[in-house]
């Protein structure tokens, strides 16, 4: 019987439309019912995950900025954090400046960027997030930080990970929740990072959890729990790892896995 279901936001549990289907949402209910803990794995701002758990009935902790923030939705405690260390935040920051790559981060769950610009306006536009403009990032960087983000070419931030990779070391995560989107965090903050702590949390054993996502970023999060679910939408490579494909995002997918799983079980 699996007790635990951490599930991705974007082109996961919300379909194309950036919406959760009411088909969905009763499964989620229906899964809650039988005492199973439903959460939200996101790379997503808590602010941002916040709104789309409150909105399908949530009440516990959720997994944000890819793993490097779970916190509690009814007290907003944080449970797990872990900051980008300041030495890699300082490089990447220097050398985004020194190729004119557009950066930005996240302070107090507040999104920053040097400017303004066509990324950032998409960007937000996407997440639902507001943005703030702070043209001395100098000051930011200082600051503890969750999360980083690149947004490039896919084709160039593919090459550009190997370089970042040995620029900033071994204390960092980089991974890809977009084409378009690069992500740097804590080597800890990750999906599987975080569902391995929420599982010990809830005094859940992994193999009694499921992750259920659709990008190259969930593939920790697969890889730690007991049943890993690519979406029928996910990348091949996801697919590849994954124990069991479900139907796309369009498709309820998520509620596939919920019936199959956990209601019929």
């Amino acid at each position: 019987m699996y007790k635990l279901i951490a599930i991705d936001i974007d082109d996961t549990l919300i379909n194309d439309n950036k919406e959760v289907t009411p088909a969905t949402q009763t499964a989620l209910e229906q899964a809650v019912a039988k005492d199973v803990v439903v959460t939200l794995a996101t790379g997503r701002a808590y602010a941002s995950a916040q709104a789309i758990a409150r909105q399908t009935g949530l009440n516990v902790p959720i997994i944000t900025y890819q793993g490097a923030l779970v916190k509690n939705l009814m007290d907003e405690k944080v449970l797990y954090e872990r900051y980008v260390p300041i030495e890699a935040a300082r490089k990447l920051f220097e050398y985004c400046i020194e190729h004119n790559l557009h950066l930005q981060t996240y302070i107090d769950d507040k999104l920053y960027a040097r400017e303004v610009n066509q990324h950032l306006i998409d960007y937000a536009t996407l997440n639902g997030t507001q943005y703030h403009i702070e043209p001395d990032f100098n000051k930011l960087i200082e600051q503890p930080t969750p999360k980083m983000l690149i947004i490039d070419d896919p084709a160039f931030l593919d090459e550009l990970q190997p370089i970042l990779r040995e620029l900033l070391g071994d204390n960092v995560h980089i991974t890809k929740s977009k084409p378009q989107f690069l992500e740097i965090m804590h080597k800890e903050g990750t999906k599987g990072a975080a569902l391995t702590f929420l599982a010990d949390y809830f005094n859940c054993d992994l193999k009694d959890a499921i992750a259920v996502g659709d990008s190259w970023n969930d593939h920790e999060m697969l890889e730690v729990a007991g049943l890993g679910v690519a979406m029928g939408n996910a990348i091949q490579p996801l697919k590849d790892i994954a124990d069991y494909i479900s139907a796309s995002n369009n498709e309820d997918g998520v509620k596939e896995v919920i019936e199959k799983f956990i209601l019929n079980a």
